[in-house]
């Protein structure tokens, strides 16, 4: 089980890190370069707003993970 939790932390920490990194900053980050032209409601587009739930989802689970990581160890 321990192992099975390392290895699943590991690649949703991989995971939120590309998500992370996705984002864009002040200019316009890599979410423009896949798909993210155009300007929705309110200034942020749809694949803005989905990549904001999916970062939300994976930091959640790394949290998760980590904390039952930390009790089985």
């Amino acid at each position: 089980m321990k192992y099975v939790l390392i290895a699943l932390d590991s690649i949703v920490g991989i995971g939120l890190l590309v998500l992370v990194f996705l984002h864009s900053g002040k200019d316009a980050g890599l979410s423009q370069a896949f798909g993210g032209v155009g300007s929705g409601f309110g200034g942020t587009t749809v694949v803005q707003k989905n990549l904001d739930r999916f970062t939300v989802v994976f930091a959640v689970a790394f949290f998760v993970i980590t904390i039952a990581l930390g009790f089985i160890m």
